[in-house]
């Protein structure tokens, strides 16, 4: 099985005092000379699923791993100083080229074997045709009864179509 923390893993020494370091893994590293304590948590991903205003749903064929090649809506990690709202606005502008209004929470995906929760919200697109890009080199709207099911990147993108769905 893939390291949750690969970064935890390879650390040696104290990022402040560069004294060796005691390792809890995947959870923190400790250093008894300084006293400092890093702490590592999930990452948190905002993401959308866009509807169009006739009801299809906006995938994007995912153009890097993990997942390439295979459907997802936008999303993407949450920076400092922006609330999952606006990351998951700026992701869809960045990955798809499409602005879109916030409609509604649809969930929150997390596995203790992941490293990422996913906060997913329910978006209307604002009229333009979303463009690809090297993230998301094919785009389709899909009726909800055709989504391809079977070609998801994630276990947390089924959940949520699904829970977007009912």
């Amino acid at each position: 099985m893939a390291s949750l923390n690969p970064a935890l893993d390879a650390a040696q020494h104290c990022l402040k005092c560069g004294s060796p370091i005691t390792k809890d893994p995947p959870r923190s590293l400790r250093c008894e000379s300084c006293g400092f304590v890093l702490f590592f948590n999930p990452k948190p991903v905002a993401a959308v699923i866009p509807f169009t205003p006739a009801g299809e749903i906006v995938l994007l064929r995912r153009g890097f791993d993990p997942g390439q090649g295979l459907w997802t809506f936008p999303g993407g990690f949450i920076d400092l100083g922006e609330s999952t709202e606006e990351a998951a606005r700026r992701e869809t502008i960045e990955e798809i080229q499409l602005d879109v209004t916030i409609d509604g929470l649809v969930g929150v995906y997390s596995r203790a074997t992941d490293r990422v929760m996913l906060v997913v919200y329910r978006a209307t697109t604002n009229g333009d045709a979303p463009q690809p890009t090297d993230e998301a080199p094919t785009i389709e709207a899909f009726a909800p009864d055709r989504l391809p099911w079977d070609e998801m990147a994630f276990w947390s993108t089924e959940a949520a179509l699904r829970d977007v769905l009912t």
